[in-house]
C-alpha cells in the first residue's frame, strides 16, 4: 500500500520535505521537466505583505513607495478587502518558493507542485527568460543594489537619493531593451563593475557637450545633426539608457541608480509578456502533479477534493455580462489553452488537423507541451495555438467600437472560417507588448540652442496618452535632464497631435 504524504491539514517540514520529494518524482518521471534548484521558504502573512510592497523579491534597496504599498495592502487584508497569495516565486537559481504558512497541507503541495515545478520549468527553459535574465545572478545583484543605495543615502543623503529613484521609478516602464543585444546580461559582473565608469563613453560625453555649435550656418547644423544623433545614439527608446549616457548634469551615483533600476526593469520585462503562458504552464503542471498523487494513493479523496475547490477557482472565468468581468484570467486561459493542445495532440478532430497540422495526433504531449513552453510568448502562443473548438467553449466573439464611426459598437466576428481568425487575431494583439506599449522614442536634442530634449510618441489607433500622466513622467524625465523636454504625439503619418514642453524643477538648496 502506498504511504500517504499526510493526514489532515497539518504539515510539519519533514511533511513538505516528502510532498516536495513526490512532486519531484512526478515533474521528473511523468513530465519530463527541467527546473532550476528548489529553495522553499515559508512566511507569515506579515512577511507575504512585505513580499508584496518589494514587487516579491527577498532583497531590495529602500524606497518609501514599498513602505506605501505595505500600508495600502496590509489595511485591506486586516479589513477583510482582499486576501494573500498563496506563495510567490521568484525567477532565481535557485528557484525562491515562498509558501503561506496558513496554508493546509493539501495546499502546501498545490503551490509546490505549481511554483517550485511549473513556474520553474518555465522560468528555466522559456526563451525570453534566457535572452532577457540572469536567474544565477540576480540574487547577488539585488543584495549589491541595497548596499548601494544605503551608500549613497549615507554619503549624498537620503532627499537627494530619493528624488533620483523617484524619477527613474518614474520611467521604469521606459528603461527597457526590447531587442537582444550581442551579449547576454551579466549581474555578476554588473556588480563587479559598478565603481568603474566607462572612461570610452566618458570621452564621448564629454566631448559631445564641449563642442556645442554656436552660431552654426545651415550647412554646419545639417552636419551637425547626423553627428550628434550619432554620438548619443539616437533615436533611443530606452529612455534610462540615454539619461544614464547622456543627461549632462547627473553625478555618476545618480547614473549608477538609474542603471540599477533599468535592469530591474528588464529582469521583468518577459514576465510582462508570457503571463498567460507562464500561469497556464503552472496551473497546468500542479493539476497534472496532483491528479497523479491522487491516482498513486498519496493524497486521499478528501484532499483532491479540497484541491480541487481551489483549482476551479483559480481557473474561473466570469461571462462576459457578468459584473466581475473584467478580461481574461490568464489562469483559466492558459490553463484551458493547455489542456486544448493535450486534446489536439492525443484525441484530434478534422479541424483540428485541418488548422494544428504539425501537432494534431503526434500523442506525444508533453514534447508538444515543452516545445510551446520553450519557444512562444502570450502573443505568439495565442496566434498560434488558440483553437475553432475553444473559442466556441469559451463563447468568444469580437466587438466593434470605433469613436471615429458613427455606426457606434457591432459585433465584427462570430463562430466561422474569418471570424475564428479574426478573433484569434485580435486576442493575441491585446497581449502584443509592441502594440499595447507606448512606443516613446528621444530623436534629438536641441545642443545649438536651448539643449531642449525631443521625443516622440507614435500613436496607434488614435491612443494618445492621458495628459494628466504625460506631464506627471515628463516632469521627473526633465528634472533629470535639467534642461526643458518637449514630447510630440504623432500619428502614422507623422501629423502632430498634441505636444507637451516641460522645464525641470529648480533643485532645493541644500540644507
Amino acid at each position: 500500500m502506498t504511504e500517504r504524504l499526510f493526514e489532515g491539514a497539518d504539515w510539519d517540514f519533514h511533511t513538505l520535505q516528502r510532498i516536495t520529494d513526490a512532486c519531484e518524482e512526478v515533474a521528473f518521471k511523468d513530465l519530463g521537466l527541467d527546473v532550476y534548484p528548489n529553495q522553499i521558504e515559508v512566511i507569515t502573512a506579515e512577511q507575504m505583505l512585505d513580499a508584496y510592497s518589494s514587487v516579491g523579491m527577498p532583497l531590495f534597496y529602500k524606497h518609501w513607495s514599498f513602505g506605501k504599498q505595505f500600508a495600502y495592502h496590509e489595511a485591506s487584508y486586516r479589513k477583510g478587502l482582499m486576501g494573500l497569495a498563496y506563495e510567490i516565486v521568484i525567477n532565481s537559481s535557485p528557484c525562491i518558493s515562498y509558501l503561506m504558512e496558513e496554508n493546509t497541507a493539501t495546499m502546501q503541495t498545490l503551490v509546490i507542485a505549481h511554483a517550485a515545478f511549473g513556474h520553474n520549468h518555465f522560468f528555466k527553459n522559456n526563451y525570453l527568460f534566457k535572452q532577457w535574465t540572469d536567474a544565477d545572478g540576480i540574487l547577488d545583484y539585488l543584495d549589491f543594489a541595497k548596499n548601494y543605495v544605503m551608500q549613497c543615502e549615507e554619503r549624498y543623503g537620503r532627499t537627494e537619493v530619493e528624488r533620483t529613484l523617484d524619477a527613474a521609478h518614474a520611467l521604469m516602464s521606459h528603461g527597457i531593451d526590447r531587442y537582444p543585444g550581442k551579449k547576454k546580461l551579466d549581474l555578476r559582473e554588473e556588480e563587479k563593475r559598478a565603481g568603474r565608469r566607462r572612461q570610452h563613453e566618458e570621452e564621448v560625453f564629454n566631448d559631445l557637450w564641449r563642442t556645442v555649435p554656436k552660431g552654426a550656418s545651415k550647412t554646419r547644423s545639417a552636419i551637425s545633426l547626423e553627428r550628434r544623433r550619432k554620438l548619443l545614439g539616437l533615436p533611443q527608446e530606452n529612455l534610462l539608457y540615454f539619461l544614464e549616457k547622456s543627461a549632462p548634469r547627473l553625478a555618476p551615483w545618480q547614473r549608477e541608480l538609474l542603471r540599477i533600476v533599468r535592469h530591474i526593469a528588464q529582469y521583468f520585462y518577459p514576465q510582462s509578456q508570457t503571463k498567460v503562458m507562464n500561469e497556464g504552464t503552472a496551473t497546468y503542471v500542479h493539476y497534472r502533479i496532483m491528479t497523479k498523487l491522487h491516482q498513486q494513493g498519496r493524497i486521499t479523496d478528501g484532499n483532491f477534493l479540497e484541491f480541487l475547490g481551489s483549482h476551479t477557482n483559480v481557473v474561473f472565468q466570469p461571462e462576459f455580462d457578468d459584473q466581475r468581468f473584467s478580461g481574461f484570467n490568464p489562469y483559466a486561459l492558459g490553463f484551458a489553452m493547455m489542456q486544448d493542445i493535450e486534446r489536439i495532440v492525443t484525441r484530434p478532430e478534422d479541424e483540428d488537423r485541418e488548422w494544428f497540422p504539425d501537432i494534431a495526433g503526434k500523442n506525444d504531449v508533453m514534447g508538444v507541451l515543452r516545445d510551446v513552453w520553450a519557444n512562444y510568448r502570450d502573443e505568439s502562443f495565442i496566434a498560434q495555438f488558440l483553437s475553432p473548438k475553444l473559442m466556441r467553449q469559451l463563447r468568444m466573439f469580437h466587438l466593434h467600437d470605433d469613436p471615429e464611426e458613427r455606426a457606434g459598437i457591432r459585433v465584427d466576428a462570430i463562430h466561422d472560417e474569418r471570424g475564428f481568425r479574426r478573433v484569434r487575431r485580435e486576442l493575441a494583439r491585446q497581449h502584443d507588448v509592441g502594440y499595447i506599449d507606448a512606443n516613446i522614442e528621444v530623436i534629438d536634442v536641441d545642443l545649438s540652442g536651448d539643449r531642449r530634449l525631443i521625443l516622440h510618441h507614435h500613436v496607434i489607433k488614435g491612443a494618445q496618452l492621458n495628459e494628466t500622466d504625460a506631464k506627471r513622467v515628463l516632469q521627473h524625465l526633465a528634472d533629470l535632464w535639467t534642461y526643458d523636454v518637449a514630447l510630440i504625439e504623432v500619428d502614422a503619418n507623422d501629423k502632430v497631435l498634441r505636444e507637451y514642453v516641460v522645464s525641470p524643477r529648480p533643485i532645493p538648496a541644500a540644507a
